[in-house]
């Protein structure tokens, strides 16, 4: 199939000159890169875990100090004011 992109002069003569020195076409040097872009974002997509997952386990190391702040609140919650008592 036949296209047309528009690339940054920058981008397409680095992309012209890389592909020269491999000895590829331009054309052969786009399409083995989008291969393998899309390859690396399909492994990524299957590999991923929900976003909303992302966040589970990262604050292990705060454990205790959760633990011991937990404490104080129960601690404090607990006792019951006079007031309240009725």
């Amino acid at each position: 199939m036949k296209t047309t992109l528009e690339i940054p002069d920058p981008l397409f003569r680095k992309a012209k000159s890389k592909a020269a020195e491999r000895g590829q076409s331009l054309k052969q040097l786009v399409t083995e890169a989008l291969q393998e872009k899309l390859a690396v974002n399909e492994r990524n997509a299957r590999a991923a875990e929900p976003g909303w997952m992302q966040g589970f386990g990262k604050l292990r190391r705060l454990r205790k100090e959760t633990a011991r702040a937990q404490a104080r609140i129960d601690e404090r919650f607990e006792e019951i004011e006079p007031e309240d008592r009725a």
